[in-house]
């Protein structure tokens, strides 16, 4: 009897639970919720937003809460981290002059600055750490053989460097040269070897540097060109937004998703060469899938003969490598990340394969751009609106030959580390910083590659 007693309380509770459950799951299949509530916060909008249809296979659904779509909502900012079409074209080969033996020298400036918020995908602001204003920086290219000056300027308000990969001595690697704000420092090394290479900041903590945006790409062009290709750069990247170490955006040339909004447009039957570099922080892998199609793949760039054919490369951090292909058929053909999250938030594209046959359009401009690198080393200015951002961009420049440079001329060579700002005949040198005025010259106390306190002087130079 008292077994039972104990018993009685325990069974009473569950009969009373599954009761309930039962009353309510009845209530509710023959009284479904009212499709008229309004289960909207209150002051939100009333207006039912279309969502999606950017990823094939994806619903298009409706939602009354505020969207930060970079496809169906196309942002209008002048603050973007980048203008992605006017990237990847975009070819920087300095202030060329020539020395007495025939050899180029190719100078460009950086400017590195850690405090400006900008916008990485619509409605996305984030404290973006940068190379000349943009993620990534400027696409440096020279030839083989060259030698290179960059002149670097710390704008930020933490110490920086700039390593790049290749081959120079150990003074000239950015990773013992710690660069204090308002501090220069001049990198000069001979272009070596042929290849892709990326450039970044040094200093630690590392991963924060470089989640930050502190990163670019450079090109040493074998002496002995490769084919004439429609060259484009892309740089697989990704932000941070929440700072857990785990990134919240995926990308390829800095905005998530923007090639999916503006395909990339290719001819059909043309070679097409893709620099692709991998400097995506926290990931250990990222990658690169090209649809209905194969590529020759060159690891680094170092070599002319490809070691596979493709559809796909993966890639750890700060691998790259080149792609060649063509497409034997018109139409749009997707490229991402062969990892589902990165491709569901924003690392992908599409390729808009254009007939030559019925379609000329996209010849004519390559026709234009190669015949405009035969007269200038770099870009001319002009004013181009994207739908995406409305951003004044500059015209890219396509150069099968980059040492053909009507603006090069014999000098002797000079230990001036004068940073000229209002040089015509580098787009690098020509930045607006809220500290440096680009109409004015800067220069050291000493004319060596050493450590340097920025002081405005006139505009005269030595």
């Amino acid at each position: 009897m008292q077994y039972s007693g104990r018993l009685a309380w325990p069974l009473t509770s569950i009969i009373i639970l599954i009761s309930v459950v039962t009353v309510l799951v009845t209530s509710y299949v023959h009284n479904p919720w009212p499709s008229d509530v309004n289960t909207m916060a209150q002051n939100s909008s009333e207006t039912a937003k279309l969502v999606g249809g950017h990823t094939p296979g994806y619903p298009v659904i409706k939602t009354g809460g505020d969207v930060l779509d970079p496809i169906t909502v196309p942002g209008n900012s002048k603050n973007a981290v980048v203008d992605p079409e006017e990237y990847l074209r975009d070819f920087n080969y300095g202030h060329v002059t020539t020395y007495p033996n025939g050899t180029s020298l190719r100078e460009f400036t950086l400017i590195a600055s850690d405090s400006e918020i900008k916008e990485i995908s619509p409605g996305v602001f984030y404290n973006v750490w940068t190379f000349n204003g943009t993620i990534p920086g400027p696409t440096i290219r020279a030839t083989e053989g060259d030698k290179i000056k960059i002149n670097f300027i710390n704008n930020g308000s933490k110490p920086h460097s700039l390593h790049t990969h290749g081959i120079h001595s150990a003074g000239m690697d950015g990773v013992f040269e710690m660069i204090g704000p308002k501090g220069k420092f001049t990198y000069e090394f001979t272009a070596e070897p042929y290849g892709v290479f990326p450039y970044h900041c040094h200093m630690t903590p590392l991963e924060e540097h470089i989640t930050h945006g502190l990163y670019g790409v450079m090109i040493i062009d074998p002496k002995i060109q490769r084919p004439v290709a429609d060259e484009m750069v892309m740089v697989m990247n990704g932000y941070d937004t929440d700072f857990d170490t785990e990134n919240n955006f995926y990308t390829v040339n800095g905005i998530p998703y923007y090639y999916m909004y503006k395909p990339i447009e290719i001819n059909k039957d043309e070679m097409v060469r893709v620099y692709l570099v991998n400097m995506l922080e926290f990931d250990p892998i990222n990658n690169f899938h090209l649809h209905a199609n194969m590529f020759n793949y060159y690891p680094s760039g170092t070599s002319k003969i490809p070691v596979e054919l493709n559809d796909i490369v993966t890639m750890s951090q700060g691998e790259r490598g080149i792609l060649e292909f063509k497409y034997k058929y018109p139409g749009d053909y997707m490229f991402h990340a062969h990892k589902t999250e990165f491709a569901e938030k924003g690392w992908m594209g599409l390729f808009r394969v254009l007939d030559n046959d019925t379609d000329s359009s996209r010849s004519n401009v390559n026709s234009h751009l190669m015949h405009e690198s035969m007269q200038h080393s770099t870009s001319s200015s002009a004013s181009s609106s994207s739908p995406y951002f409305e951003i004044n961009s500059t015209n890219s420049t396509y150069s099968p030959n980059p040492q053909v440079n009507s603006t090069s001329v014999k000098v002797e060579p000079s230990k001036n580390n004068t940073i000229d700002g209002t040089d015509e005949n580098s787009t690098l040198s020509q930045v607006i910083t809220s500290d440096y005025n680009s109409n004015r010259d800067y220069k050291g106390s000493n004319t060596n590659s050493n450590l340097q306190t920025i002081s405005p002087i006139s505009n005269k130079t030595n």
